[in-house]
């Protein structure tokens, strides 16, 4: 909280922060509320300086262009950004420069209990979840971190909380060292973000720093496929507890059997703080998840329409594939972020009338799924759709579920989602 920021706490370290979207530029504004010589370093040559002053940041340092070594020459500690890999920077770095997340620096600031999500899918909807039945409790929630607002602007901000909920991703607890949740929550395990990690064995790892300074009183809640890795990892102190989908309550806004594992998630860490099973199920009847995951946003015909933009790896597409009914059509495409698309081919061959392709991955799609179903390929989203359009039926769900990330036509998950459904509208002519 603010009362524990003193303009001297890093007075005469030097600073040097990586990356300056949201996560970075809080980083920096606490580490300049610390009293620390503040450096940014951003790879965007087009990036624009006055966003600094308009965070009252005009004295800070940046440097555009790559990364070099004498950039950090003289820097005390290093605040990498989300999405920038450590094995990146590292190499850039002396021996005795401290390296740390955002999330992990900001940590340093709080004493409220703080409960943490993470995992490969779902990590948003039950924080937004937990967030969601703890304020129907009664309870001043914060929920942040890598869900949108970071959590340094908390700390700098004036408002005093009960409890905070965080989305910590693998990016965030690999440069973590002392980050302590009271509840940390690994919500499932599969491939991705191999583009980033040296391999699954790394990634694994990076998700399991959210337990290692939890204490004996602390609560680690765990899907139970895992178990057996869990423990041997030999990283929980704490208390566990090892959950399992159930259908012991009811959310009208989460169908299909992951949701069911996210909610029995999200119980579990309110029932630590205090919450009944009972409060818990009328609290969660009202809930509405967040765009662009599984959002069934229009009608048509007796066709369905969902947007699934934010399904960036296979185990996400595979949960939507089984929530709807067949026949669906199915886009998919983008950067590939690794994973073994074979193991869908049944779920595309009973459940996909045709999958549409466009974008990136074509060769990886097309090998894994070839002779399971009609497959075509557009280089961009709106032929696609305009094909799909032309060939669906009434009983068809028409299901954007990409299993990649978006950077190869869009900024972002959300821009894509969104534009699907423009595109969509404007397709059945209800938009221009």
């Amino acid at each position: 909280m603010k009362e524990l920021i003193h303009s001297d706490q890093l007075k005469g370290h030097k600073i040097v922060v990586v990356g300056a979207g949201r996560s970075g530029l809080s980083a920096a504004s606490l580490a300049v509320a610390l009293g620390a010589e503040v450096t940014i370093v951003e790879r965007n040559e087009q990036f624009d300086p006055q966003v600094l002053s308009d965070r009252g940041m005009g004295k800070v340092e940046i440097i555009l262009g790559e990364h070099r070594k004498e950039h950090f020459s003289q820097a005390d500690m290093v605040i990498i950004s989300p999405g920038i890999p450590v094995k990146q920077i590292k190499p850039l770095l002396g021996h005795n420069t401290m390296l740390c997340s955002e999330l992990e620096l900001a940590s340093w600031f709080i004493h409220e209990p703080v409960i943490a999500v993470t995992g490969t899918n779902g990590k948003t909807t039950t924080t937004m979840l937990i967030a969601h039945v703890l304020e129907k409790a009664g309870r001043k929630v914060f929920a942040g971190g890598n869900l949108g607002t970071p959590l340094s602007e908390y700390v700098l901000g004036g408002k005093q909380c009960d409890i905070l909920v965080l989305e910590v991703s693998s990016f965030q607890l690999e440069a973590c060292s002392g980050f302590h949740p009271g509840v940390g929550i690994l919500l499932n395990f599969s491939a991705n973000h191999l583009d980033h990690h040296k391999d699954e064995k790394e990634y694994f790892k990076a998700k399991t720093r959210l337990f290692k300074k939890q204490r004996e009183n602390d609560l680690a809640v765990i899907a139970l496929e895992l178990k057996d890795e869990m423990e041997k990892s030999r990283v929980l102190k704490g208390k566990r507890i090892y959950f399992i989908p159930t259908n012991r309550f009811s959310c009208p806004g989460l169908s299909g059997v992951h949701n069911q594992a996210n909610i029995e998630a999200a119980y579990l860490a309110c029932k630590y703080h205090g919450v009944t099973e009972e409060d818990f199920s009328r609290a969660i009847i009202d809930f509405k998840p967040p765009p662009h995951r599984q959002e069934v946003f229009f009608k048509f015909e007796g066709k369905e329409f969902v947007n699934d933009s934010k399904a960036t790896t296979i185990t996400a597409m595979a949960a939507a594939l089984e929530a709807f009914e067949a026949p669906i059509r199915l886009f998919a495409g983008g950067i590939f972020k690794g994973g073994d698309l074979s193991m869908l081919s049944s779920l595309i061959e009973s459940k996909c009338a045709k999958v549409y392709l466009f974008g990136d991955s074509r060769e990886v799609f097309e090998s894994s799924w070839s002779g399971k179903t009609s497959m075509e390929y557009f280089e961009t989203l709106e032929p696609a759709i305009r094909k799909a359009l032309k060939e669906s039926e009434s009983g068809d769900t028409l299901l954007l579920s990409p299993g990649t990330a978006s950077f190869d036509l869009f900024q972002n998950y959300q821009q894509r989602g969104d534009t699907f459904k423009k595109l969509v509208r404007k397709g059945l002519g209800f938009d221009e």
